[in-house]
């Protein structure tokens, strides 16, 4: 597939690497051109560094890999707000929550997703990728690219095509795709990752108070 990637930092970057080794075709673009280039350069492979606006033309899927308060400026500079892109599947793995604490930042009822779909008009919004370091990304797809793989991406998207396409992305990073349900279910995905961060921050593993199914 071909890929866009709005962002330069570390998600980008384990992501861009886990897709490269799978064979599809990244452009990369942020607000730094030297850093785009930089990852492009590191990615290899093919990888170009390009404009915002045109890291989303023609693409498969557009990752949004900035931090939640980066957002609004990213998606202008990509041109969303005019439609660029419409009928594009759009990942959204951001986490608009307060530093340390887990508290979502975002109105009663609202959520980040619902926010970026109405930034890009047409664009259609997968969360995911969001419960989960960056760096994990890295080492799951560093292990395995089967669909048996123990850790499990959830998302959350109103597109059946664009959540077969995010799902298709997940597999190649060695992890399961699991669809929790529509956007209208979103801002439950977001409680969860702020409900992660959190227990992390606060010294607990997460893992430790879910149940197990046995």
């Amino acid at each position: 597939m071909r890929i866009g990637i709005l962002g330069t930092g570390t998600l980008a970057a384990v992501l861009g690497e886990a897709w490269t080794r799978a064979g599809h075709e990244i452009t990369v673009g942020g607000r730094s051109p030297e850093k785009a280039q930089a990852l492009a350069d590191r990615l290899g492979r093919g990888t170009q560094a390009v404009a915002p606006r045109h890291v989303v033309a023609g693409r498969d899927a557009v990752l949004l890999a900035v931090s939640w308060d980066g957002v609004e400026d990213m998606l202008r500079a990509s041109g969303a707000y005019e439609g660029t892109l419409a009928g594009t599947p759009l990942i959204d793995p951001t986490n608009a929550v307060e530093h340390g604490v887990g508290t979502l930042l975002t109105a009663d009822g609202d959520s980040m997703a619902r926010r970026i779909a109405e930034l890009a008009p047409g664009a259609h919004v997968v969360k995911a990728f969001n419960l989960f370091p960056a760096e994990q990304w890295q080492q799951t797809a560093a292990l395995s690219a089967d669909t048996d793989s123990s850790v499990t991406v959830t998302m959350c998207g109103d597109d059946p095509a664009a959540l077969d396409v995010v799902s298709r992305l997940v597999r190649d990073v060695g992890a399961a795709p699991v669809v929790l349900g529509t956007l209208d279910r979103v801002r439950q995905l977001e409680e969860v990752a702020g409900f992660v961060i959190g227990l992390a921050f606060g010294g607990t593993d997460p893992h430790s108070a879910i149940p197990r199914v046995p």
